[in-house]
């Protein structure tokens, strides 16, 4: 049985952190699914690229669970998804039956906005690092961190290492071998 992805995408959302993160997925066999926050047109990301949704949220929550759920950055986009109770809800339930969360750039901060993952270990864009720290979440400077069921990263240049390593939790290394090779990394 294929492995299940749920990828959010809001207005706003770091483009290279949501396709990067989508496509390293899919490349691993894991049957990725894009949901819009509350649309299925075009939404505009951080850098004015449209992307077009494959569902919208309470759409895809409908068709969960999954065996991650996905959060791009983008300042805009983490403030979004921070906003939403659906995507809070999901997060509780994702974390309280066990399935991975991975995070990257701002959106750690949607877990601290929803009460996620406290007093663990992750990562952020720096710049959220104090804030991170001030609600009890042990703050590292790596490119890519895992604790447990929990995955973040830094930014839009860790895409491809968070992505991969998303992958690997899913998939195992051998498979995520092939993708990296594939894509010369």
């Amino acid at each position: 049985m294929s492995k299940t992805a749920l990828v959010l995408l809001a207005g706003g959302a770091e483009e290279m952190e949501f396709v990067i993160s989508a496509d390293v997925l899919r490349r691993a066999g894991v049957t990725t699914t894009v949901a819009g926050l509350d649309t299925v047109n075009t939404v505009i990301c951080s850098q004015n690229v449209g992307i077009v949704p494959d569902i919208n949220l309470n759409d895809a929550i409908k068709k969960g669970p999954y065996d991650v759920v996905v959060l791009p950055g983008g300042l805009q986009g983490s403030k979004n998804l921070s906003a939403s109770k659906a995507v809070g809800d999901l997060l509780k339930e994702q974390e309280h039956s066990g399935r991975l969360i991975a995070a990257i750039c701002a959106a750690p901060t949607v877990l601290k906005t929803h009460g996620i993952a406290k007093g663990k270990s992750l990562t952020s864009y720096p710049s959220f690092k104090d804030d991170l720290i001030a609600e009890g979440y042990k703050y590292s400077d790596d490119d890519v961190v895992v604790d447990g069921k929990l995955i973040t990263s830094r930014g839009p240049g860790t895409t491809f290492k968070f992505a991969l390593t998303v992958a690997e939790q899913l998939v195992g290394e051998e498979i995520v071998g092939r993708v990296t090779k594939g894509l010369l990394l």
